[in-house]
């Protein structure tokens, strides 16, 4: 079921999928900068999630629904994505469910920024880009470190944007020969996100 919603920043559309029974959680799942939702990896982040009982709402930001491939500047990003989440929260059934913040590349960004604001319990992070491609100076860890919750990162060992160092809080699943796409590791990504949830749907 594909939803419309009106933000400050456009039209963003939300494409939602339930599980059989009552759902124990709700994650809500972003794109990468020039992407869009039906990416291999989200693809199966969501099938594995809907199988572990949660909605799935996978977010198609403003400027994607309006054709453009170029990303807004991140305080537009985290605006309308908040807006999402507020929307989907005043449906039937949604408000009490634990959320579970998810996204890849830029849409990874946007969970781990927003991730205190939308109360998430866990962040899933997909090919997190911790750096521009060559400049490792310019490391964007300190996002990563946002999230006071348990975070997934699911990287390739072959992303040319860095490898995520691990901590307490941050596991990082490396996955053998995939690169920033991750498009050939769908197996891989539906594994890891599956024992991810597992151990974080419960938290609340």
């Amino acid at each position: 079921m594909r939803l419309e919603v009106t933000t400050a920043n456009g039209t963003a559309w939300l494409d939602v999928d339930r599980p059989r029974g009552t759902p124990v959680a709700l994650l809500m799942l972003g794109h990468g900068a020039g992407g869009d939702v039906d990416a291999p990896d989200l693809l199966a982040v969501r099938t594995a999630a809907v199988g572990s009982g949660l909605v799935v709402v996978r977010v198609t930001q403003p400027y994607r629904v309006a054709g453009r491939r170029a990303p807004a500047p991140a305080a537009r990003l985290d605006e309308a994505w908040t807006e999402c989440v507020a929307a989907i929260r005043r449906r039937r059934g949604m408000r009490t469910l634990a959320l579970v913040a998810a996204g890849r590349s830029s849409g990874a960004r946007v969970a781990c920024r927003t991730a205190a604001e939308v109360e998430a319990v866990a962040v899933m992070a997909l090919a997190f880009p911790l750096h521009p491609p060559g400049r490792p100076e310019r490391s964007r860890v300190a996002e990563l470190e946002l999230p006071q919750v348990p975070v997934l990162v699911v990287q390739g060992d072959r992303d040319a944007f860095g490898l995520p160092p691990e901590t307490a809080r941050r596991q990082v699943v490396v996955i053998p020969g995939a690169d920033h796409s991750l498009r050939k590791a769908p197996d891989a990504v539906a594994a890891a996100v599956r024992d991810f949830l597992a151990g974080v749907v419960g938290l609340t």
